[in-house]
């Protein structure tokens, strides 16, 4: 059985490897907006829009105009990747139309830009960065090397497996810089099991209830963090914009985010992986989170209890080691 793997792994650029992927990550930036902006004016003007090949050769001319030859500087296939990513959006936006399934935007402001919720938006500079190489990149001695960077050193804590297929470098906003390396692994087809079932309700005060009787109390990560974050975002909102100290507390306040996420996540994979360990079949409650959330009193519980990413680590563990997960009927 194929599958697809993806290793993360904390590098370390140089000062002058951080400007170059600056580089990267604005140029990629700038094509992604500059097509979002197009294929609608196109649409506008002819009623019909650009293909993804439409605009990946549009992009070859637009490199040789003087003035935006500076996009020379990145990576050309960077530049595809992110065309490809914005062709990617467009595609959910039409399969979520066709299905009926566009978020709804009752209590919420609406966009800036006048245009539905789902629809693409313009990527921000001030947001987490990525760029994506789909060849071309090595994993040697510790370094990873990137096209139009060099060879960078990182912290590989775990060998790669399989083929490597692509490569995603992000940074967070904390300042972090990461490499995503997704590999293709061929693994033994896993035989089916039958040693346990078991039924989960999923909660906020107890994170989940056991049809056995077994209660996991919710750990709450963010509550916890709560009265630190607000700190955090009061010293942030008092700074003068543009300044050095305000980038300091922005800075402050992303490392606290970051660590309940982490927290978060770390709770989600041990606790999958003690339950597909002594179950094989595992049956939860097919929830609507996103119309849950649409409860104000609630919204923050059900967002710091993560039951979406919990299911899925449950779900692609339960695949691999020959487990099944069943979506019992609400």
């Amino acid at each position: 059985m194929l599958v697809k793997k993806a290793l993360r792994y904390r590098i370390y650029p140089t000062a002058e490897q951080e400007r170059q992927l600056a580089v990267q990550f604005g140029h990629a930036r700038f094509v992604y907006n500059y097509y979002r902006a197009k294929r609608d004016a196109v649409y506008q003007e002819t009623g019909q829009g650009m293909s993804c090949y439409d605009t990946i050769k549009d992009l070859t001319q637009l490199k040789r105009h003087p003035d935006s030859a500076f996009l020379q500087e990145a990576d050309s296939q960077v530049l595809q990747q992110s065309l490809k990513n914005l062709q990617a959006a467009y595609d959910n936006w039409f399969r979520m139309c066709r299905a009926g399934t566009l978020p709804s935007n009752q209590g919420k402001q609406p966009r800036k830009d006048g245009k539905p919720r789902g629809y693409p938006r313009f990527h921000s500079k001030h947001g987490q960065q990525s760029i994506r190489y789909p060849q071309r990149f090595k994993v040697q001695d510790g370094q990873v090397y990137l096209p139009k960077v060099g060879w960078v050193k990182g912290v590989f804590h775990r060998p790669l497996e399989g083929t490597a297929k692509n490569c995603t470098v992000s940074k967070t906003k904390s300042g972090k810089y990461f490499v995503s390396i997704q590999c293709e692994v061929d693994i033994p087809d896993p035989e089916p099991r039958d040693d346990g079932r078991v039924g989960l309700d999923l909660g906020l005060i107890d994170f989940v209830t056991t049809s056995e009787g077994e209660k996991v109390p919710a750990p709450k990560y963010l509550r916890r963090a709560e009265r630190r974050l607000k700190i955090r975002q009061r010293r942030l909102s008092r700074k003068q914009p543009g300044s050095h100290n305000r980038e300091q507390a922005r800075h402050r306040l992303a490392v606290q985010h970051e660590k309940v996420a982490h927290q978060r996540r770390d709770f989600h994979h041990q606790l999958s992986r003690d339950l597909v360990d002594r179950y094989a079949v595992i049956a939860i409650e097919d929830l609507h989170i996103k119309g849950l959330v649409q409860n104000h009193r609630l919204a923050k519980s059900i967002s710091d209890a993560g039951w979406g990413q919990f299911v899925r680590f449950l779900t692609c563990k339960a695949t691999w080691s020959g487990g099944t997960v069943l979506n019992a009927d609400r």
